[in-house]
């Protein structure tokens, strides 16, 4: 049945009693009685944090945050209520030296620039929008700025599906020449649906060097 771990149980006897007992591989295999120490932790840097989904999914995993920045205030007041922090606020003003080292940078820059619904709106409203929209359009170049003074050895950035389609694709493009060539990693990217968690279709970009 699902849901149900059978395992096998081997037994011993003992010499001084004569009874069975319990098999524990832990007494017999020289492997298990070596001393351990605990694994290093991770440390990971927390931007564009929202209320702090990406931090749940490393803590998860035994990552330590570093550092947090988000300027929205009411993300800001959700995020101090999970986890006890005031994220840092505009990403623009912070000196990449400002950052503690870090092992893996996270980041779901803003997607409104680039989403269907939102190049939508700013078409009816006139408006710029991708790098072309002053406020959130161009935020991409300021991870780059810190990935390329701090260097991180990983870096996980989430944006919506259409980023890869946004202006015929060259959005795109130069994102990932920025990550590759400029800044020399290996960039993997898959398009990830969260409808095994949600209740919708969430369709993501996901775009990670490990």
């Amino acid at each position: 049945m699902r849901g149900i771990v059978v395992r096998k149980i081997n037994y011993n006897r003992s010499r001084q009693t004569g009874k069975k007992q319990p098999f524990n591989v832990r007494d017999h295999d020289s492997e298990y009685n070596r001393p351990t120490s605990p694994p290093a932790k991770f440390r990971f840097i927390d931007l564009f944090c929202g209320i702090g989904g990406f931090r749940i999914a490393f803590e998860r995993a035994s990552c330590e945050c570093v550092f947090s920045c988000d300027w929205d205030k009411h993300a800001q007041e959700t995020y101090k209520a999970n986890f006890d922090e005031v994220p840092v606020g505009d990403i623009r003003a912070v000196a990449s030296s400002e950052i503690p080292a870090h092992d893996i940078l996270c980041a779901g820059f803003p997607c409104q620039p680039f989403s269907i619904a939102g190049v939508s709106k700013k078409n009816a409203l006139g408006e710029a929008h991708g790098f072309d929209e002053k406020k959130q359009g161009n935020l991409f170049f300021e991870l780059a700025r810190i990935i390329r003074d701090r260097r991180p050895r990983a870096f996980l950035l989430e944006n919506v599906k259409n980023l890869k389609n946004h202006d015929k694709g060259r959005t795109w493009q130069v994102i990932y020449k920025t990550l590759t060539e400029d800044l020399n990693y290996t960039v993997y990217h898959k398009i990830i649906d969260a409808q095994s968690v949600v209740p919708q279709h969430r369709e993501r970009n996901m775009c990670w060097r490990n």
